[in-house]
């Protein structure tokens, strides 16, 4: 293929609105540290960010720091920095990467965002291992290093359906959190906001599963590398209305490209889906290797971990508590299996990547006779590459290039 016709991701102009949303989280995050004018939660990207926001909270994500770090390929170098206080190297890289860049006193926030010297400083952390045990011990660690109160959700694993007994067990520790979080935050809880911030969060999940179903038109105008970047206000926007307005905006441009057949990628020939985690230091040269061979990946199980379609207004603590046991990674596997065939039927899927991701065992899910199952029953072709979040250490580029090739071609003699 010549230099010059290398087909490339199209670009999504609400991407920029996203970026400039993103860009004002930081900077208000970062008044409220120097000025003392609002208080700050640390929370964990699927824990009980509705609450904290109706308690009048400003919600800080270490996880969205800890992708930037891998993004940035900053990671590689900060992780040995915590392993040197005894955080093994085989323990979540997010983890690992993140406390390495406080010890050196870093942060790609400053070269993102001019004027940032450093993440927030919080005034409680909230947690909930609905994603793995890992984040307690993440949050643990500056709760000793800024003495402030932790305080968080232990979730339930292995789930197979969301039973009352689970949901109760779930929605009494939530309601457990209000009573501290009304002494750190100084303000009353208020169900009336409690309510309309779930309202909001609802809005926003309804609206980001619609634009990741865009992706099932041919061609998909939607990658899985433009998911796992608009997916930010999800994110940290989640129960606000500024989300809801940006996803609005988002879902209308994806469907008006669904509608012209404007697909993201030129000359789409393969449909994959990719399970596990992105390789955050590698989205950019992943998404151009997949391009060039005509493959579009347009589906993942990471990004749909966003979609809380439980969240009801009207019953917000049981509803929050059933949305957040209904994640994916939390699920028994034979949940999973029949999750990942029924969206490899909606996307039309021709291939299944499965990313081996060697610090998060929690969302690989290859390692355990899953993906020989799935391929057993629904004949589509499936490929596990090794590689990480962050620790590009684990990573090797020439291998995963000559593995999707290999594998590109397989789908293609299959095709023809």
């Amino acid at each position: 293929m010549s230099e010059e016709k290398k087909p490339a991701r199209k670009i999504i102009e609400t991407s920029k609105d996203m970026g400039r949303y993103m860009a004002e989280y930081y900077y208000e995050l970062n008044d409220a540290a120097k000025t003392g004018k609002q208080k700050i939660a640390w929370c964990t990207s699927v824990g009980p960010t509705e609450l904290l926001r109706a308690m009048g909270f400003l919600v800080y994500f270490p996880e969205t720091h800890a992708a930037m770090l891998g993004t940035s390929r900053m990671a590689t170098d900060l992780i040995p920095h915590a392993n040197a206080l005894g955080y093994s190297p085989e323990v979540c890289s997010y983890m690992t990467s993140d406390i390495g860049a406080y010890l050196k006193k870093t942060t790609p926030l400053s070269k993102a965002f001019p004027g940032i010297e450093s993440i927030p400083k919080p005034d409680v952390l909230v947690f909930n291992t609905n994603q793995c045990r890992d984040v307690q011990d993440w949050f643990s660690f500056y709760a000793r290093e800024f003495n402030v109160p932790i305080i968080g959700v232990h979730a339930h694993v292995g789930v197979k359906d969301a039973t009352e007994p689970i949901i109760r067990d779930i929605a009494t520790q939530i309601e457990n959190l209000v009573e501290p979080l009304e002494k750190t935050s100084g303000n009353r809880f208020d169900m009336a906001l409690f309510k309309e911030t779930v309202r909001n969060s609802r809005k926003c999940s309804d609206l980001w599963k619609e634009i990741l179903e865009t992706a099932a038109a041919k061609p998909s105008p939607l990658t899985f590398f433009d998911a796992a970047t608009l997916m930010g206000p999800a994110v940290v926007g989640r129960g606000t209305t500024v989300a809801v307005g940006l996803y609005e905006k988002l879902l209308a441009e994806l469907k008006q490209k669904a509608a012209a057949r404007d697909g993201a990628i030129e000359n789409e020939k393969f449909r994959i889906y990719w399970d596990g985690m992105p390789v955050w230091g590698r989205l950019g040269a992943h998404s151009k290797l997949f391009s060039g061979l005509n493959a579009n990946v347009l589906a993942s199980t990471y990004c749909s971990s966003w979609i809380f379609t439980s969240l009801d207004p009207d019953d917000p603590f049981r509803s929050m508590a059933k949305a957040y046991t209904e994640l994916f990674i939390v699920r028994s596997d034979d949940y999973k299996e029949q999750y990942i065939e029924e969206k490899l039927k909606i996307y039309g899927i021709d291939g299944i990547i499965y990313h081996d991701a060697k610090t998060c065992p929690n969302n690989s899910n290859c390692r355990y006779g899953l993906s020989k199952r799935i391929q057993k029953s629904t004949g589509i072709p499936t490929l596990s590459i090794d590689g990480d979040l962050c620790d590009m250490r684990l990573v090797s580029d020439e291998q995963t290039k000559t593995n999707v090739e290999a594998f590109i071609e397989q789908l293609s003699e299959m095709k023809g």
